[in-house]
């Protein structure tokens, strides 16, 4: 799992490893670490999978490719 500007900042760090079938499910793992802050973020974020879009599809329909990169992208200003 990539995290990208106020994403990054929230998880303390760049990138870590998941296990996980859905991207509810990585999300949630990732979300019982951290604090609310994190959480904050993560509601506001796009994701890509892969560099797929998931766009407005429930994180629990989007199954995770073994090895893919899911990427956590908060809005960005300017940009």
């Amino acid at each position: 799992m990539r995290y990208w500007a106020a994403a990054k900042a929230a998880a303390g760090t760049h990138e870590e490893p998941y296990e996980a079938e859905t991207l509810a499910e990585a999300l949630a793992a990732a979300a019982e670490k951290r604090d609310e802050e994190f959480a904050r973020v993560v509601r506001r974020s796009s994701f890509l999978i892969s560099g797929d879009p998931v766009g407005s599809r429930p994180h629990e329909s989007v199954v995770l490719p073994e090895g893919g990169v899911v990427e956590v992208l908060p809005p960005f200003a300017g940009g």
